[in-house]
């Protein structure tokens, strides 16, 4: 991303961050208001959806960074902590909403439709700007992608309300309003739990989803490459992946191995996009190893 696109990025999440907090405000306003708990819970989930963009926008800026001395990886995992954090914050805050609504399905209260209706329009309309301004952000980089399929699933769920307010309207059924607070909070925790999934694993560096079997044949088809060993693989982000592995080769010149390092970076970085690749030259030692490592701790 150039520099120019960076400040242009910066610009429209401040814009999104000031638009979403606006949105807060007025519908905690109108659920107090019209006496809505979909309303409120979608204030709710718009509050955090403000800190997920701020939270997003700074561990962005962070992994930017370059690496250093304590960092030799660099900062991208920033982005992988703030995704977590924000990811687990939705789901206690589904649960809460879901306690509430059960809460109101047992003890009903009544409902003002016609402010429910008109705040989640503006809601709705406010939501469907963020995602269009994170729109072209969105195509080139995982993290506005995510941001914008938040904002935009926010869209869905006003519109959910607009839809809900206009059955009270007509019928006067006030379960409705938690009943559609229960369905949008059931729809962020199944947004929210893969996510934390995939945070967890890559933190407890897990290997990534790789044809393991394919790469051993394609490193074995190299010239000179006998046997792959002794192998690691994590992921520092959900982009960048670390490969180390102990292969046993002919034995030949340094300059030779050199060459051969060359065709194995070639083959995993073209072939399966593993950008940071550590190869342990061996001869014999090891030959009768697994693929990955099984024996004892490996330290």
């Amino acid at each position: 991303m150039s520099e120019r696109e960076e400040q242009l990025t910066g610009r429209r999440f401040l814009s999104v961050t000031l638009l979403n907090s606006a949105i807060t405000l007025l519908e905690f306003i109108g659920g107090l208001l019209s006496g809505s708990l979909s309303l409120l819970s979608d204030a709710a989930h718009n509050l955090g959806d403000s800190l997920s963009i701020i939270f997003s926008y700074g561990a962005h800026v962070l992994s930017k960074r370059k690496q250093t001395r304590v960092n030799t990886y660099g900062f991208k995992r920033a982005e992988i902590l703030a995704a977590l954090f924000n990811s687990l914050f939705l789901v206690l805050l589904s649960l809460f909403l879901l306690g509430e609504a059960v809460s109101r399905l047992w003890h009903p209260a009544p409902v003002e439709s016609g402010v429910m209706i008109w705040v989640a329009v503006i809601s709705a309309a406010a939501n469907l700007l963020s995602t269009v301004l994170l729109n072209r952000g969105a195509q080139h980089n995982l993290n506005l992608k995510a941001t914008y399929l938040h904002l935009l699933s926010d869209a869905l769920a006003s519109l959910g309300i607009i839809v809900g307010g206009g059955l009270i309207l007509w019928t006067g059924w006030t379960f409705i309003d938690p009943l559609i607070t229960m369905i949008v909070a059931v729809y962020i925790m199944l947004e929210s739990l893969p996510v934390i999934k995939k945070t967890v694993s890559i933190l407890m560096e897990c290997a990534p989803h790789l044809d393991y079997a394919a790469i051993n044949r394609d490193l074995l088809a190299i010239p000179g490459v006998k046997k792959v060993h002794h192998v690691h693989a994590l992921m520092v982000d959900e982009n960048s992946i670390v490969f180390s592995a102990h292969v046993n080769m002919d034995n030949m010149e340094l300059n030779e191995v050199q060459q051969l390092y060359a065709q194995i970076n070639r083959v995993l970085k073209d072939r399966y996009q593993i950008d940071h690749v550590t190869i342990q030259p061996e001869t014999t030692q090891g030959a009768d190893e697994a693929f990955f490592y099984d024996r004892d701790y490996d330290i």
